[in-house]
C-alpha cells in the first residue's frame, strides 16, 4: 500500500505535468510577425507582398479561404478608369494576367483570335505596355497564390476576428488581435484590409456607415439623390408599385419599401446596393443550367416582368465578355442583379446575421436568373438567349460555381482627420501626401427602391460623375486619428465621404493602397514611429521607387 507522502507526490508530479502541457498549448497558439495583416482582398496580398519586399516579417490573417476578394470573386471586367495611373504591384498583377494568356494552353473553350479586345473604356489586352486588364476568376486567384508561393507569405485561411473581445489595445496601440479559433497574432503594425473594416471597427476607431448629408463636406453628389438618372438603373415608364395596378388596397409588390427616400442631400444610414458579380459561360460544355434555388418565389420578380412588358430590352447589355466565352455579369437596368435595399445592416451585423444576409442575397439573384430562363412573363427572345448561358463550370467549383464573394460596394468608412472628399476627386482641392491615383467616377449604385407620390415604382442614389482628370489620394485616408490609434492602415474601408469612395472603391486602387500602406508600415517599423508620423517624403521616395505613380506629370 503507498503512503501518503509518496501520493501527494505523485499528485503535485501530476499537477505540473498538466501545467506543463497547458503552457506549451496556450503558447502555441500566439504568432508574431512585424506586420499583422487581417482580410484576404486584393489590397491584403499586395501589402503583403510589399511588406516582404521591404524585409519585414508579415502575416495575413483570413476570414475567407479564397484569396484577392473581387478580383478573384467574379470582377474579371475590371474597372480600370485612366489605366496610366496604375503602377506598381497594381500593374505587375496585371501584368501577369498578360502573360498567362499569351499562352496557348489559356484558352481552351474560345480561340484567342476569336475574344476580341473590349475592355472597360480600354482595350482589354494592351500588347504595347503588356498588360491586361479583362480575365477569368479563377486566373486571379492563382496570381495572388503565386504571390503567396514567391514571397514566402504566412497566410492563415478561415480564421475570424473575434469581434467582440479579440483586439487587446494599449494606450492607442493594438497589441494583437484574437480569432475565434484561439490564435493570438501579435505585430508592431496591423493593416485592416477587409471590405468591412472589422479590424478598424473593433479597435475603436471612428468611422461612418451610409451616407453623409452635403452639408457635412460641403459636396453637391452626397446624400440623397432622387430623381438624378446618370445610368440607365430607374424605372423610365410608369409602373405601378401594387400588386394589383393602381389599386393601393391590394398591397406593394415585393421588393418594395413604403418609406419615403428623404429629402435631397439629407444623409442617411442606407447602403449602395450589392450583388454577386457571376461568371457566366456559354460553352455548352462548360455551363451549368441555373437551378430554381430554394424558396423560390416568381412573385418576387412581378416587378421585372412589368419592366419587359412597358418595351425594356436590355437584358444582356452588361454581360461584360472575358476570355473563354464568359462573362463578367453585372447589374443593369432597373430591376436586375443588385438586390437594393437588403444589406443595410451587414457592416454591423454579427458574423451569423451576415451570413443570413448573403444567403437572402444568394437566394434573391439565384431566383432572378431561375425566373430569366424559365418564367413564361418573361418575353420569348430572353428566354431562347438565357438557354444559351449557365454558370461556367470550371470556375467556383466548391462553391457551386457561385462566386465566393458578395460585392461589398460599400461598408464601414473610416473618419480620420482628414477626410477625402468629391472637391478632391473632381480636382477642386489640392491633395496633400499623396500615395497613389484614382481616376473612376464618382460611382454609386441604387441605395433604395421606393413608391412615388403618384403610386409608380422608382429607384434612387444611382450617381455617375466623371472627375476632370485622374486624381491623387492621400496619406491622411489609410491612417486613424492619432488619438484613436497609432499603429493602424485602412487602405480599403479609408477615410473619405460616400462619393469619393464611389471612385476610389476599385479593384485597382485597393491594390495601389495595399502596397503603399503596407510600405508606411515598414517605415514606421524602421523609424519606431506612430503610422501618422512617418516622414512623407521617405515614404514618397520608397513608393516611386516601386513604380507607384503619386501625381500627375508637372506635379512635385
Amino acid at each position: 500500500m503507498m503512503s501518503r507522502n509518496f501520493i501527494l507526490f505523485l499528485l503535485i508530479v501530476v499537477f505540473f505535468a498538466c501545467t506543463e502541457g497547458r503552457k506549451e498549448k496556450v503558447s502555441s497558439t500566439i504568432y508574431a510577425a512585424d506586420v499583422i495583416i487581417y482580410g484576404g482582398t486584393s489590397a491584403a496580398i499586395t501589402a503583403a507582398v510589399q511588406v516582404k519586399k521591404m524585409g519585414k516579417s508579415v502575416m495575413v490573417v483570413s476570414p475567407d479561404q479564397h484569396l484577392g476578394g473581387l478580383s478573384a470573386g467574379g470582377l474579371g471586367y475590371t474597372d480600370t478608369g485612366n489605366k496610366s495611373v496604375i503602377g506598381g504591384l497594381a500593374r505587375d498583377f496585371y501584368s501577369r494576367v498578360y502573360a498567362h494568356y499569351q499562352q496557348d494552353s489559356a484558352w481552351k473553350w474560345q480561340a484567342r483570335e476569336e475574344y476580341g479586345n473590349k475592355g472597360q473604356g480600354t482595350p482589354a489586352i494592351d500588347g504595347d505596355a503588356r498588360t491586361m486588364w479583362i480575365f477569368e476568376p479563377h486566373v486571379a486567384e492563382q496570381i495572388f497564390e503565386d504571390y503567396v508561393n514567391e514571397f514566402q507569405i504566412q497566410v492563415y485561411r478561415n480564421e475570424w476576428l473575434d469581434r467582440n473581445q479579440g483586439v487587446v489595445l494599449d494606450a492607442g496601440e493594438i497589441k494583437s488581435l484574437r480569432t475565434l479559433t484561439g490564435k493570438i497574432f501579435e505585430g508592431q503594425v496591423f493593416i485592416d484590409a477587409t471590405y468591412e473594416g472589422d479590424l478598424m471597427a473593433a479597435s475603436g476607431v471612428s468611422y461612418h456607415i451610409g451616407r453623409e448629408s452635403n452639408e457635412v463636406y460641403d459636396e453637391t453628389w452626397n446624400g440623397v439623390q432622387a430623381g438624378v438618372y446618370q445610368h440607365g438603373h430607374y424605372f423610365k415608364d410608369s409602373i405601378s408599385a401594387y400588386q394589383v395596378p393602381g389599386d393601393p388596397s391590394s398591397g406593394l409588390l415585393p421588393e418594395l419599401s413604403n418609406t419615403p427616400p428623404g429629402e435631397n442631400g439629407q444623409g442617411d444610414s442606407k447602403l449602395q446596393a450589392y450583388n454577386y458579380r457571376m461568371c457566366l459561360s456559354r460553352h455548352p460544355e462548360n455551363r451549368v443550367a441555373f437551378e430554381m434555388p430554394e424558396n423560390y418565389n416568381p412573385a418576387r420578380y412581378e416587378l421585372l416582368a412589368r419592366v419587359y412588358e412597358s418595351g425594356w430590352d436590355e437584358t444582356f447589355q452588361k454581360y461584360d465578355p472575358i476570355p473563354n466565352l464568359k462573362t463578367d455579369t453585372n447589374n443593369h437596368g432597373p430591376f436586375s442583379t443588385d438586390y437594393i435595399g437588403k444589406n443595410y445592416n451587414y457592416p454591423e451585423a454579427s458574423y451569423e446575421e451576415r451570413k443570413a444576409i448573403l444567403k437572402d442575397h444568394i437566394d434573391y439573384q439565384k431566383g432572378l436568373m431561375y425566373f430569366l430562363a424559365n418564367d413564361p412573363s418573361v418575353p420569348d427572345e430572353v428566354r431562347n438567349e438565357m438557354a444559351q448561358w449557365g454558370l461556367a463550370k470550371d470556375e467556383f467549383q466548391d462553391n457551386g460555381n457561385w462566386p465566393h464573394q458578395i460585392y461589398v460596394r460599400e461598408a464601414r468608412r473610416m473618419v480620420g482627420d482628414y477626410v477625402m472628399t468629391e472637391h478632391e476627386v473632381l480636382g477642386n482641392r489640392e491633395v496633400p501626401n499623396p500615395i497613389g491615383m484614382g481616376s473612376y467616377s464618382l460611382d454609386s449604385h441604387n441605395v433604395q427602391r421606393f413608391v412615388t407620390p403618384g403610386g409608380y415604382v422608382q429607384n434612387e442614389g444611382d450617381i455617375g460623375v466623371h472627375p476632370k482628370q485622374p486624381y491623387s489620394i492621400s496619406y491622411g485616408t489609410l491612417v486613424p486619428r492619432k488619438s484613436e490609434c497609432t499603429n493602424l492602415l485602412v487602405p480599403v474601408c479609408v477615410s473619405s465621404s460616400h462619393t469619393a469612395f464611389g471612385s476610389i472603391r476599385m479593384e485597382p486602387v485597393f491594390m495601389i493602397l495595399g502596397q503603399s500602406a503596407a510600405a508606411a508600415a515598414a517605415l514606421a517599423i524602421n523609424t519606431d514611429l506612430p503610422v501618422q508620423d512617418i516622414d512623407y517624403q521617405e515614404l514618397r521616395e520608397i513608393l516611386l521607387n516601386e513604380k507607384q505613380i503619386l501625381e500627375l506629370e508637372g506635379k512635385l
